[in-house]
């Protein structure tokens, strides 16, 4: 991630920690997770989507799939973390799993520890590592609909994909499978 600058100093080593604990552990694992964290996260720059409101955002309001059914809830349960967890239903499932009040003070996913633990906790609830393990192009895109309910920034994720496939496979004998 090459736009992360001392961010990256910040959440190596959480990133370490939680991408082990989650079974996140081989180089296309996080090669595929580092690629999708960095697009949804802008290279682990936003932990809190920036809000417009464009139509994609109010649209978040009243979204029942989302658990949104009180006024206000679009804004409130907008995406935070490194994979922008959305919605107050997802903020509540995550903050079970993470043992976090996370409808009472959603802006605890915007601190590192929980915005990587979080995409973490998404990865693995998803079943994302069966993706991830297939290590195809076509595997990636679905990798990607997965989290983003489409393809949006597919040529990014791509690239992000491609660095981070390319150092892990340099520096293989360090990753713990």
């Amino acid at each position: 991630m090459p736009n992360a600058g001392s961010r990256a100093d910040v959440f190596a080593p959480i990133l370490a920690d939680v991408l082990l604990f989650r079974q996140i552990n081989t180089p296309v694992r996080i090669a595929a997770f580092l690629a999708q964290v960095g697009h949804e996260s802008g290279q682990l720059r936003f932990l809190r989507e920036l809000w417009g409101p464009t139509p994609a955002q109010r649209g978040y309001e009243g979204r029942a799939d989302l658990g949104n059914t009180q006024p206000g809830d679009g804004k409130r349960f907008l995406g935070r973390g490194l994979i922008q967890i959305t919605g107050r239903a997802n903020y509540r499932a995550c903050g079970i799993a993470l043992g976090l009040d996370l409808e009472a003070q959603p802006e605890l996913l915007e601190q590192p520890a929980h915005a990587t633990a979080s995409a973490a906790w998404f990865w693995l609830r998803g079943g994302l590592n069966r993706f991830a393990d297939q290590d195809t192009e076509a595997a990636f895109v679905e990798l990607t609909r997965r989290i983003n309910g489409g393809t949006n920034g597919i040529d990014d994720r791509r690239a992000l994909w491609s660095r981070a496939r390319a150092v892990l496979a340099t520096h293989a004998g360090v990753v713990t499978p």
